[in-house]
C-alpha cells in the first residue's frame, strides 16, 4: 500500500465472526505482485441480499451481473478482485464474470445467479480471470470466519489502510451484530464513488426489508461524501443477512419499529466507512464536514454542499490552510440553486466570518487561522431562505493527488 494517510485510524478494529460467513483471501496476480488481490466470501444457505451501484452510464461487468443476482435476492458467495475493474471489456468482461462465478459455484456448489462479483483497478483491460480460478480450490481451504482484516487488504487499491467497521445492534430483544469492510480513496463521489463495500449481518431479514434500509443508509453515508467529483464504473455496496444468528421476531417491514436500532446502526457502520474512505482520499491531509442550512430544500442543500466540497478553489485552499470564504461564496453561487447574496451566512470552525453579503467586521481571525491548521476543518453555510439543510464530507486537495493518479497504471 502507498504511504498511510495522516488521518489513518490507529488500527484494524475488532472484528467478530459473523455466523454463516467465511473469509478467503489470495495473492494471484491479477495485477499485482506479491500482494493479496482476491476475496472469496462463502455464505451459508439462506442469506438474502441488497445492494447498491454506480449510477455511472459505463458500469462495469460486474456491476451488470450483481444487479441481474440481486432479483433473487440470496446469496451464497462473493468473489472480489483488486487491480482490474472489469470495465469497458465488452463481451470479453461479461466471460470473464460468468466464468469467474461458475467456477465459485460448482466450487460450492450453488446456482451461479447466487454469486456475486466485484472489481475494481484500471478500466479497459482485459481481465484474466484464470488467476482467480486456478487459485479457488486453495482459496476455499483457507475460509475462515475471522479473516476480516485479510479480506479488506484484498480489495484495496490506491488505498493506504484497510477499512472495517462492526457494531452490534438488537432487534426487538435479540442482539445481532453489523460487520463491514470497505475500499475506496480516489474517484469517489455520488453516486457512488469507485468504492466497494461489502456488509455482513447474522440478523434474519428478507431482501425486500434489507433493501431499502441499505438505499437510506447508502444515500446518508456513501452518496454524501466527494474526494475528486468522479464517478467510477464499478461503485458496489453489498448487504448480506445470513439468518445464523440468535432466533428473534420477524420484522413486518423496513420500517417496523422493530428495526429501530438495527437501522441505526446500519447507518453508523455505513457513515464510519464513509468517512474512513474521505479520510484515505488520495494525498489528502485534512477532513472536511460541510453544513448546509436554511437552503430551499433538502435536495438544493445537498447541491449547494457538493459544489463547495467539489470546487478544487475550495479544497486547494484547504489544503494551504487558507480560510478563503470568498471561494465558498463562489461555489454557492454555481451551484445553480436558489440563493440571495444578503441573506447568506458563512462559519469557519464555527466563527462567522461573513453575513448580510460582505464580510463580518472586525471578527477574529487567530481562531480560525487556528482552526485551519487542523486535521478536521468545520465549514457552515446558512442560505437563510428556507428550511432545507444537509451534510457532506470530503477532503482537501494536494499536489499528492496529481502524483498517485498520474502513475496509476505504471
Amino acid at each position: 500500500m502507498n504511504t498511510k494517510s495522516p488521518m489513518a485510524p490507529e488500527k484494524f478494529p475488532d472484528m467478530p465472526p459473523i455466523p454463516g460467513v467465511r473469509l478467503a483471501s489470495a495473492a494471484c496476480g491479477v495485477r499485482y505482485k506479491g500482494r493479496r488481490d482476491v476475496l472469496l466470501a462463502e455464505l451459508e444457505h439462506g442469506t438474502t441480499a441488497a445492494g447498491v451501484f454506480t449510477l455511472s452510464k459505463c458500469p462495469s461487468a460486474p456491476v451488470d451481473w450483481c444487479r441481474k443476482a440481486l432479483k433473487g435476492g440470496q446469496a451464497r458467495a462473493l468473489i472480489v478482485n483488486s487491480g482490474n475493474a472489469n470495465a469497458f471489456t465488452g463481451r470479453v468482461g461479461a466471460e470473464a464474470v460468468e466464468q469467474t462465478v461458475e467456477a465459485v459455484a460448482e466450487r460450492l456448489p450453488c446456482r451461479p445467479s447466487m454469486v456475486y462479483a466485484a472489481s475494481t483497478g484500471v478500466i479497459g483491460e482485459p481481465l484474466p480471470y484464470q488467476r482467480i480460478t486456478d487459485n479457488l480450490g486453495a482459496l476455499y481451504e483457507s475460509l475462515s470466519p475471522a479473516a476480516w482484516s485479510e479480506a479488506a487488504e484484498a480489495i484495496a487499491t490506491t488505498d493506504t489502510y484497510t477499512k472495517g467497521v462492526s457494531r452490534k445492534a438488537r432487534i426487538g430483544t435479540v442482539d445481532v451484530t453489523i460487520n463491514g469492510i470497505a475500499k475506496g480513496s480516489g474517484m469517489i463521489a455520488p453516486n457512488m464513488g469507485t468504492m466497494l463495500v461489502f456488509l455482513f449481518t447474522d440478523a434474519k431479514l428478507p431482501s425486500e426489508i434489507l433493501q431499502p434500509m441499505l438505499g437510506d443508509a447508502v444515500n446518508r453515508s456513501f452518496n454524501s461524501i466527494t474526494v475528486d467529483s468522479d464517478t467510477s464504473t464499478s461503485d458496489t455496496v453489498l448487504l448480506f443477512a445470513t439468518g445464523k444468528g440468535a432466533e428473534h421476531l420477524a420484522p413486518a417491514s423496513a420500517d417496523d419499529p422493530l428495526l429501530d436500532d438495527f437501522r441505526a446502526k446500519l447507518h453508523e457502520a455505513t457513515l464510519d466507512l464513509a468517512h474512513q474512505i474521505v479520510r484515505d482520499g488520495e494525498g489528502a491531509s485534512k477532513f472536511v464536514a460541510i453544513r448546509v442550512e436554511g437552503a430551499e430544500d433538502d435536495g438544493a442543500a445537498k447541491t449547494i454542499a457538493f459544489a463547495i466540497a467539489n470546487s478544487p478553489l475550495v479544497k486547494t485552499a484547504i489544503a494551504g490552510e487558507d480560510a478563503n470564504w470568498g471561494r465558498i461564496v463562489m461555489a454557492v453561487g454555481k451551484s445553480g440553486e436558489k440563493a440571495d447574496r444578503d441573506l447568506l451566512g458563512i462559519r469557519i470552525g464555527g466563527v462567522l466570518v461573513a453575513a448580510n453579503g460582505c464580510a463580518v467586521a472586525d471578527f477574529d481571525e487567530a481562531p480560525v487561522a487556528e482552526h485551519m491548521k487542523g486535521r478536521d476543518i468545520d465549514i457552515a453555510v446558512d442560505l437563510g431562505i428556507g428550511t432545507g439543510s444537509a451534510t457532506v464530507w470530503t477532503c482537501d486537495l494536494t499536489h499528492a493527488y496529481i502524483d498517485i493518479n498520474a502513475d496509476y497504471r505504471t
